[in-house]
């Protein structure tokens, strides 16, 4: 299996399992300030990670970011590190955690339209396919809900994070070369920070230590881990099917909130999970092979010397793999299976 499609699943497990975790702790805090809390225990873990790793002597992922890297990763801190999970938190008060779960599948789909539409990364029928069976299942899920003076407002408000996520998405895609925990620790810093001092300034109060504590160390795994994972597998995916094979997440949330959080799902929540599942397995079952041409091009990254990665150094080398340094790319036409990855986003 590709290492970008395991990279993507354990990506999903662990956000998928968070999102039920996060609703048993929203009546202990504000929405805002419990978004902070996840985001800071994602920060300061991947922080504190990373200080042990340079301390080991471990070679980094990847490069470091650099100064034209930081408009793309600004627009995805505020898109999906501030203004989604704000969403998020305030939506889980109004919405079954299992159907708020298969819910977040939408963030996909928006992901993979905007990768499409707007950033011209390949699709075809089977694709497009999947990704309607999945908001197909979504809409089902929105219709069960109760309305609160007339609207489904929590229904709303996930819907409006998934859009959040999705613009972050395709933005972290622009940078997803250079260090993945460097990424991640940088938004859920500058994230945990801004809704944290945002809760306590509208008069949010902060809630016991015990639930900080739970707090922080979901956001690590649920956010910080997995926010990782997902950076790689963009890397080795793109946008579109990274989050495809992401919409697996609603899933593991849904099969662990039912237990945890007592619920009962409503009708149409089986008949959603078969078509969500239908939806991810096309998306599973893709296999894309065409002649193709890269173009020359100069970037850093960790890689092996494999048939993309044919070229000399300039640097005594000895001989291991992988390492990461600045290389050039020369031009080269062939025809193999492959995905929309970093060295893959040419046009069709």
């Amino acid at each position: 299996m590709h290492k970008g499609i395991i990279q993507a699943l354990a990506a999903a497990i662990l956000f998928g399992i968070s999102t039920p975790m996060a609703k048993a702790l929203t009546g202990a805090t504000s929405p805002l300030i419990l978004a902070g809390l996840l985001y800071l225990g994602s920060g300061l873990g991947l922080a504190a990670w990373r200080g042990l790793r340079r301390l080991s002597g471990k070679p980094a992922d990847a490069t470091p970011l650099l100064r034209q890297d930081f408009p793309w990763l600004a627009g995805a801190v505020l898109a999906g590190g501030i203004l989604a999970p704000a969403l998020l938190m305030w939506g889980l008060q109004f919405t079954q955690g299992s159907t708020a779960s298969l819910l977040l599948n939408l963030e996909g789909v928006l992901t993979a339209l905007l990768a499409w539409f707007v950033f011209h990364e390949n699709f075809d029928r089977r694709i497009a396919l999947g990704m309607l069976l999945i908001v197909t299942a979504g809409a089902l899920l929105s219709w069960q809900q109760v309305p609160i003076f007339g609207v489904a407002w929590g229904v709303l408000a996930i819907i409006g994070a998934c859009l959040f996520w999705a613009i972050d998405n395709n933005l972290t895609r622009k940078i997803s070369a250079s260090d993945a925990s460097q990424i991640a620790m940088i938004k859920g810093l500058v994230a945990g920070i801004t809704n944290l001092s945002l809760g306590i300034a509208i008069g949010g109060q902060l809630p016991t230590a015990g639930v900080i504590a739970a707090a922080g160390v979901l956001g690590l795994f649920g956010y910080g881990i997995s926010l990782v994972l997902f950076v790689l597998a963009l890397r080795n995916l793109g946008s579109a099917r990274t989050a495809a094979y992401f919409s697996i997440a609603p899933f593991a949330g849904a099969a662990l909130a039912l237990p945890l959080l007592g619920e009962t799902p409503g009708v149409l929540f089986w008949p959603a999970t078969v078509l969500m599942g239908i939806g991810v397995w096309l998306h599973f079952s893709e296999r894309h092979e065409h002649s193709h041409t890269h173009e020359p091009m100069k970037h850093a990254h960790r890689h092996i010397h494999d048939e993309h990665h044919q070229h000399s150094h300039d640097f005594p080398w000895d001989g291991h793999e992988a390492h990461t340094h600045e290389h050039v790319h020369a031009p080269i036409t062939h025809s193999h299976h492959h995905f929309p990855d970093m060295h893959h986003r040419h046009r069709h």
